[in-house]
């Protein structure tokens, strides 16, 4: 439910004094809770969350001390929700990652860390579950330093036995204590603070290229504090600098350190890199900045529908002022980013789109809101006619952002209602779904009569399922996908196509002689007339041809579309008063039908070309993996990637139904891969009968 509550939130007079900050990081880091710990201020106790959210979760706080309004993104720890990731990263203009000490950076935390690299995002690191037996600060450091560049710590943690009870302040050079308090140093304090400070100060200065500051620095001048602050904000925002700050979520021990950190090295949305803009049309919109003043650009990061408002979007405001009264041209046209329509988002301009409530999301609910700003994230009710990633402009300059990076699902679910009569229900509840989630993909496959849901894996899949079921009261039952095959002859054969019906009134009669021999893949049909002396009269060759096409469409032995083939018509008889376009055709039909049967005809089956990218040591484990799906590899080099190589092979369609699932296992999270149709090739007979029954 989306609740309205009493707030002390105020709205940030400037884009100068925001803070927006992504959180991303695996399932069970505690990102959740420390979001909670974060926007709240009450430090204490709260649930050791397990991201079971399977959205983009958003809470605007503040700073008190400096009245900055800091708005956290949370986003899903599980790999298969990395679409809702990239909306958050869309959000956002610096994130947090959350490493859990002991369990290390794991694959998919390394791919979104390479992403932010390649925009120039800037980064920090949290890192939790420093009171586990296996945690080593010096350890989760060390692999910091090594995996993600110069990442360096801004906090030492204080620990009793198996407890964290404080961080070391290296910036401001105090101890933050279990209750969010400074205290002054002790001795041992002070010692462990002097053996790290001087790295640390030596990074800052470094990235931020301040050589007055390093002069003095190696003079021996003790530096100004608040001088300091300022070149580690230019060192976070040059992307190059990476500060690690321990916490604990659930006590919420570091956090005030943390939230420091966010408000005085964090770049404010005036400070922060924007995305691409252009005009509906394609063209040059102009410098964009993140002005109040300046005209109107806003994204829908998000869409969802809540029972009890409707339809609600989660924008976030690049440039201008959104005001609940304004009149809005609404943009959308993912097609011109990803090549093709998307389903559920199809290119459109709609004008005069007045949006509902607008209203900042606070701990515990909504607080409204009259208008906001450049910079801000709100929600926005009532957009009838934007869903996610659409662009919200004036009506007199209309704009269109540039759609963030999406994820091909490649992981097909054939589903059905459970109930025949709750089909329609479930047909607007999955145009619902897929406007909401870019990475969703429906497909109605015309050939096996299956609704086929392409997802990015099994967790997204159960997300679907559920939703559908509680909030849309649609049963569904899931099924196999089945792959579309075709057939072909795979010897030369001679036939006659024979119908004779004449027993009293006007009758049917036609007589084809027909031969049939197979073509090289991917030929297609090719029909030949070699009727002499009149057999077969003019007028009904074509209605040979068109009886023979129809058949070949329906499938000559087991349904399936018969491809690759040519068809000779070399003699035949007629009917003067019986023969008619609809005889020729059924005999050529007949015919045709004559001629299959298991000797003469071979099931084919529909090949993909799959390129895997994969950790240099996981190639030998893939490559089997492959060769065990009666893949053909065609060959590897390395990838563009340092470390990674590139796999190339021909994979029956039919062996990669869980494939997602089986690279990710087999690749330990390390492999990726894309798709598509190369060719169809012939079915093992082995396999005839498992495909097809």
């Amino acid at each position: 439910m989306n609740r309205t509550v009493a707030s002390s939130f105020s709205a940030p007079g400037t884009p100068a004094a925001i803070r927006n900050v992504v959180l991303v990081g695996p399932q069970g880091t505690g990102k959740s809770a420390l979001v909670e710990q974060l926007s709240t201020g009450q430090l204490g106790h709260v649930r050791d969350a397990e991201e079971a959210s399977a959205a983009v979760g958003v809470v605007s706080t503040v700073h008190e001390p400096t009245g900055t309004v800091v708005t956290l993104v949370d986003t899903p720890g599980r790999p298969d929700f990395v679409g809702e990731v990239r909306a958050g990263l869309r959000a956002a203009d610096a994130v947090l990652f959350v490493v859990a000490a002991g369990s290390g950076i794991d694959e998919a935390t390394r791919m979104l860390w390479r992403e932010c690299d390649a925009v120039g995002i800037p980064r920090a690191v949290a890192v939790t579950q420093l009171e586990l037996a296996r945690a080593d600060w010096d350890q989760v450091v060390d692999e910091c330093r090594r995996v993600l560049g110069e990442a360096v710590p801004v906090g030492l943690p204080l620990l009793e036995g198996q407890s964290l009870t404080g961080v070391l302040d290296l910036l401001e050079q105090v101890a933050h204590d279990a209750s969010g308090q400074t205290r002054p140093l002790t001795e041992d304090d002070a010692a462990r603070v002097e053996e790290a400070r001087g790295g640390f100060v030596e990074a800052v200065i470094e990235q931020s290229e301040d050589e007055g500051l390093l002069d003095r620095y190696l003079a021996g001048e003790e530096l100004d504090l608040d001088g300091l602050r300022a070149d580690l904000a230019t060192a976070v925002a040059t992307a190059r600098f990476f500060p690690i700050v321990p916490v604990n979520p659930p006590t919420g021990v570091g956090v005030p350190a943390l939230l420091d950190l966010i408000v005085h090295a964090f770049p404010s949305p005036d400070r922060a890199w924007l995305p691409a803009v252009m005009t509906p049309q394609g063209g040059g919109f102009g410098e964009l900045t993140a002005d109040p003043e300046g005209p109107l650009v806003a994204q829908v990061i998000r869409t969802t529908t809540d029972p009890y408002v409707g339809r609600l979007s989660l924008v976030r405001i690049f440039s201008g002022t959104l005001t609940a009264d304004a009149h809005l041209h609404v943009s959308g046209h993912l097609e011109w980013v990803v090549g093709h329509e998307v389903e559920g988002h199809p290119g459109h301009d709609e004008d005069d789109e007045r949006p509902g409530q607008l209203s900042s999301p606070v701990p515990g609910g909504t607080t409204p809101r009259e208008s906001a700003g450049a910079g801000e994230i709100v929600l926005v009710t009532k957009l009838s006619s934007a869903g996610t990633s659409d662009t919200l402009s004036s009506m007199d300059r209309p704009a269109l952002v540039e759609p963030w990076l999406l994820p091909e699902p490649l992981l097909p679910v054939a589903i059905q209602a459970a109930r025949t009569k709750d089909e329609d229900k479930l047909a607007t509840a999955l145009q619902r779904l897929i406007a909401e989630d870019l990475t969703l993909r429906l497909e109605r496959n015309a050939e096996t009569h299956q609704l086929v849901l392409w997802t990015l894996g099994p967790a997204q899949v159960d997300d679907v399922l559920v939703r559908l079921r509680d909030r849309h009261h649609v049963e569904i039952t899931t099924e196999p996908v089945r792959t579309s095959m075709r057939e072909t002859f795979v010897r030369p054969v001679s036939v006659q196509g024979r119908l004779v019906k004449q027993s009293g009134g006007h009758g049917q009669y036609a007589v084809v002689q027909l031969e049939v021999e197979p073509l090289e893949r991917g030929a297609g049909f090719e029909f030949v007339d070699k009727v002499v002396g009149g057999s077969v009269p003019r007028a009904y060759i074509p209605s040979v041809e068109k009886g023979l096409r129809h058949q070949l469409a329906e499938g000559v032995l087991a349904g399936y579309p018969c491809v690759d083939v040519r068809v000779t018509l070399t003699d035949g008889k007629s009917h003067s008063v019986d023969s008619s376009d609809m005889a020729f055709q059924t005999a050529a039909a007949l015919g045709l039908r004559e001629a299959a049967n298991e000797s003469t005809v071979s099931l084919l089956e529909p090949v993909d070309l799959v390129e895997v990218v994969v950790g240099d040591d996981y190639v030998g484990a893939v490559m089997a993996d492959l060769r065990g799906r009666r893949a053909q590899v065609q060959g590897t080099e390395p990838a563009e990637l340092e470390g990674h190589t590139v796999v190339r092979a021909e994979v029956p369609q039919h062996e990669l139904s869980r494939y997602p699932i089986d690279l990710r296992s087999v690749s330990h999270g390390s492999g990726t891969f894309t798709r598509s149709f190369a060719r169809y090739d012939y079915l093992p007979a082995s396999l005839a009968r498992e495909l097809t029954g």
